[in-house]
């Protein structure tokens, strides 16, 4: 008996080689069904591929808007330069965003404070907010804006899914000035969307990063709660709305809306870039500046519409040039006959005409694979408008926005809606120095001198027989009447009567089209008095003109305009707008002299305005208070000279007779002299 039991456990100790690997099985068998059924936990993940990236340094510690900027890499660029400060490097960063709070995030805003001269070559996953073309200098910093993803969910509403609540910019360019083992990174990382608040981003090594939080203070405007973004506040609002829809084209209108009280359009041309193979089949109530099919044939469109007519094609180029039609095509059955076209690319502000204050197209849009659906409509980038002397435009990127209401065509008392709206905000921006398009000069009564417009204010495309750097010369007050090329002789008379140094070779003109001469007329107890001289230099005659000047000092005393039409504008800080009268609403351009060989007569409006001292007791005429800080034609803000005309002691005439005599001998002198 005993035997048997040791034989028996002797098979069990040790079974056949067919038996051990059952055995062998069923253990791995139990093993993984043990494993399956306990708990992950919360943080439980099968480390597969949708399996979200490991967080980056503070991002676990952010409840709100987290921001990140990490330098990957740089290399020096040609040409290899000994001096550190101008030697360049070529840079690669990569920016992210994520929302790491409880509420979706609209249309976000990212702040880069880049400070070494940078100069972006590509910025994939975003857009520069005033879309700028590459490369495009940013060393004073730039705000991306998300393109594609401009919304960001949340964890809670998405599960967690990292691809819907975040956002990567993967950003290339050129920088200067850090030598190794310098890191070259911004000085600040924030948000700019409303309502947030950034504290001072945190740096270590290449890698940099800021949580932004809702500010518990910020009272947000009331708003209709709808899906999309609540429209933006600008100086100029361009919608895009999409009115109608079929699988590969749809029908779009463009509504320019001015909002500025002082801005304004002459002769706009608008421009934007396609994303993805657009192309306008037709347009009403705008033209595009090039019309032709080549791109269309020649590209993948004629590839995808082998069948299609394109010789009827309004425009196939990426970045179409659109201008608005004349008047005199407003009734036109196929290009006409739309509300608020056709004014020849004139867009007042709401303060001169509130029915002129819009311009408005449409245009049929074809589109390419895979966007060949009915509810693909993404809105063309990087859009732009100009115009000629008027303020200057930054425009922002596409806001998706809800959409827009029009009357119902049928005229019953129904609503129509857009099938999809954009928004694009244009601001006015300051034109930097000589680069504007209009300049102002200064003279009084008590001093004979008149202080031109600046060297350059207007820029100096040819500079070999000029100096751009030198100070204008002082002129003689008939000199103003005359074009810039013939008023040498009359500075350098004036110059020498003066003894004054004529600088060689002399000062660049300041090749401004639009010149406004201010100047202060009278002052007596009661009151002073100023006259306004608007000069036209160039070809194009300014219709429906309006000029406006800031007087901080003298702005409450302002008492009447006597040429033209003047009026305060309280929501413009203490400006004073003017506008021609009937019949005097045209500026007209430059025309020849009334004789051959004599100089080309500028257009020119002017008027005389009354100030009264009652509200402004202590203003201080001959020490400057009578002149303007700031000067606008059409929008557009003038360059201004460096100083104020000071007062000549003992002076007596408002003319110098004795001093206009010795300018005509000495200029005839130096023509003899030129001569011989």
């Amino acid at each position: 008996m005993r035997t048997v039991r040791m034989i028996s456990l002797k098979r069990i100790l040790s079974p056949p080689p067919l038996l051990r690997c059952v055995l062998f099985l069923v253990c791995i068998a139990l093993l993984l069904d043990v494993n399956n059924g306990q708990d992950g936990g919360d943080d439980y993940n099968d480390g597969g591929e949708d399996a979200a990236p490991a967080p980056p340094p503070g991002q676990d510690e952010c409840n709100g808007i987290f921001l990140t900027y990490s330098l990957t890499g740089r290399e020096k660029e040609l040409p290899f330069l000994k001096d550190a400060a101008k030697q360049a490097w070529a840079f690669k960063a990569i920016a992210s965003i994520v929302n790491a709070g409880t509420e979706e995030l609209k249309a976000w805003k990212m702040f880069v404070g880049f400070q070494h001269k940078e100069i972006l070559v590509s910025a994939t996953g975003a857009t520069i907010i005033d879309g700028s073309d590459f490369p495009t200098p940013v060393g004073n910093g730039t705000t991306f804006v998300g393109n594609p993803m401009a919304d960001l969910k949340t964890s809670i509403d998405t599960a967690g899914d990292y691809s819907q609540i975040s956002a990567k910019i993967e950003i290339k360019g050129t920088q200067f000035g850090v030598r190794p083992p310098g890191v070259p990174m911004p000085k600040s990382l924030k948000l700019m969307n409303d309502g947030f608040a950034c504290p001072g981003a945190t740096r270590k090594g290449s890698y940099m990063h800021v949580c932004c939080k809702r500010n518990p203070k910020y009272k947000a405007p009331p708003a209709k709660t709808t899906k999309y973004a609540r429209r933006q506040k600008g100086d100029l609002s361009i919608m895009f709305d999409v009115i109608q829809a079929s699988a590969n084209n749809y029908l779009a209108e463009v509504t320019i809306d001015n909002l500025h009280p002082l801005g304004r359009l002459n002769h706009w041309n608008l421009t934007w870039e396609w994303q993805h193979g657009e192309f306008i089949s037709t347009m009403r109530g705008a033209f595009t500046r090039k019309k032709g099919a080549a791109d269309c044939i020649y590209g993948p469109a004629g590839k995808y519409y082998k069948e299609f007519d394109f010789s009827t094609v309004m425009n196939c180029q990426k970045k179409p040039i659109i201008s608005d039609l004349p008047a005199d095509r407003k009734d036109d059955e196929k290009i006409g006959k739309l509300p608020f076209c056709c004014r020849n690319g004139s867009v007042l502000p709401k303060t001169m005409n509130a029915s002129e204050s819009k311009s408005v197209f449409q245009m049929q849009v074809f589109k390419l694979p895979p966007y060949d659906n009915r509810t693909a409509l993404l809105p063309p980038l990087k859009w732009a408008i100009t115009g000629i002397v008027n303020p200057t435009y930054k425009c922002g990127a596409p806001l998706r926005v809800e959409a827009s209401e029009y009357p119902d065509p049928t005229g019953l008392q129904a609503i129509t809606t857009a099938m999809a709206s954009y928004q694009i905000i244009c601001n006015i921006t300051k034109p930097e120095k000589h680069k504007a398009r209009c300049c102002v000069s200064f003279s009084a009564y008590y001093n004979d001198s008149i202080i031109p417009c600046q060297t350059c204010a207007c820029g100096c495309p040819n500079t070999e027989r000029c100096n751009p750097k030198a100070k204008a010369l002082l002129l003689p007050a008939e000199a103003q009447l005359v074009p810039f090329e013939n008023r040498t002789l009359q500075a350098k008379a004036w110059a020498s009567i003066n003894h004054k140094r004529v600088p060689r070779p002399m000062p660049c003109p300041d090749n401004c089209g639009v010149s406004v001469h201010w100047h202060v007329n009278s002052d007596y107890k009661e009151g002073w008095s100023a006259r306004v001289t608007i000069f036209n230099w160039g070809a194009d005659t300014f219709e429906d003109w309006f000029a406006a000047v800031k007087m901080d000092k003298a702005y409450a005393g302002f008492e009447k305009v006597y040429s033209f039409n003047g009026t305060k504008l309280p929501q413009v800080n203490k400006t004073i707008f003017f506008q021609g009268l009937k019949g005097l609403n045209y500026l007209v351009a430059e025309t020849n002299g009334s004789k051959r060989g004599e100089p080309r007569v500028p257009g020119k409006q002017q008027s005389v305005i009354s100030f009264t001292k009652k509200q402004t007791p202590k203003i201080k005429i001959p020490r400057g208070d009578g002149f303007p800080a700031k000067v606008f034609f059409n929008g557009e803000e003038c360059a201004l000279p460096a100083e104020f005309p000071k007062k000549d002691s003992g002076h007596k005439s408002p003319v110098n007779f004795l001093l206009v005599m010795l300018i005509g001998v000495l200029t005839f002198v130096l023509m003899q002299d030129q001569f011989h």
